[in-house]
């Protein structure tokens, strides 16, 4: 078995993905925001949260494209 940091690396599914809609999010402890990011046909939508209040507003983030970690 490998356990090189390359194979712990090439083992990841990292996506390419567009943020659709971005709200504050509320009950988070530190200022976030609560995001719906569409990943394609393959994995769909999914819901994260990013701590970019102090970098970007929320129309800012409509349609940007990220890089995700998807599980």
């Amino acid at each position: 078995m490998d356990t090189s940091p390359y194979s712990n690396f090439e083992s990841l599914d990292i996506r390419v993905g567009t943020i659709l809609q971005a709200k504050l999010f509320s009950k988070a402890r530190k200022p976030a925001y609560q995001l719906v990011v569409d990943f394609g046909e393959e994995i769909g939508h999914l819901q994260s949260s990013a701590q970019l209040t102090e970098l970007y507003a929320i129309d800012d983030l409509i349609g940007k494209q990220i890089l995700a970690v998807v599980f």
